[in-house]
């Protein structure tokens, strides 16, 4: 690897999931992996099923030497848009980790604002395991919590589109109104934003992850 040539030691992967979905937090992960280590089937988690995504998650967990997760809820997006609270949830998992890295290696190519040697790659969860393996952390993590949110906010079919802009959810929007968790400042939610309610509620509500 080209950060081990350079001397470092302890890298770290990290990715997102849920930029573009109208409802629910921005879920970002941060994965270090072992030397060596292969795991064949990791892939960018949006080129995997369900299942398998499933199933690398456990496999991730128990072999990664750390794993950290971190949030941007729809309020942070609303307030400081979704780039910063993308990095915001990128420094979080960056942060949560148990151990410190002395190099990320960051999918796209925005970087985080923080002291640790870093580089962007395009696409890079398709060209790094640590990034694949972040990615796919990032993602099941958050489908996991819209799940949740479904059975809090009926109606909106969270379970089936995670949140993203499908047919049936821009419909949902335009009969109920936005739920407490819709991104107020997105076009397809803001057009019928009324005076709702706060939800207040994070992804820690439901204590889905200890140890993250």
């Amino acid at each position: 690897m080209e950060a081990a040539r350079h001397g470092y030691r302890c890298v770290a992967g990290v990715d997102e999931a849920g930029r573009g979905p109208l409802a629910g937090p921005v879920v970002a992960a941060a994965v270090i992996l072992p030397d060596g280590l292969i795991l064949p089937r990791v892939d960018d988690s949006k080129k995997l099923s369900p299942e398998l995504r499933d199933e690398l998650f456990d496999i991730i967990s128990a072999e990664a030497l750390a794993v950290g997760v971190g949030f941007g809820d729809h309020e942070l997006v609303d307030r400081i848009n979704i780039l910063q609270a993308t990095l915001s949830a990128m420094r979080d998992a960056v942060l949560s980790l148990d151990r410190t890295p002395d190099f990320l290696l960051i999918d796209g190519i925005s970087g985080i604002p923080m002291n640790i040697a870093q580089r962007t790659i395009k696409k890079g969860d398709s060209l790094s395991y640590s990034i694949a393996a972040a990615s796919i952390i990032a993602k099941v993590t958050r489908d996991r919590l819209m799940v949740q949110y479904d059975a809090l906010y009926p109606g909106y079919g969270f379970a089936a589109h995670k949140g993203y802009g499908a047919a049936s959810h821009l419909a949902a929007i335009a009969s109920l109104g936005p739920s407490p968790i819709h991104r107020r400042s997105f076009r397809g939610v803001k057009e019928h934003v009324a005076s709702l309610p706060e939800a207040g509620l994070l992804a820690g509500d439901f204590g889905l992850f200890p140890g993250f």
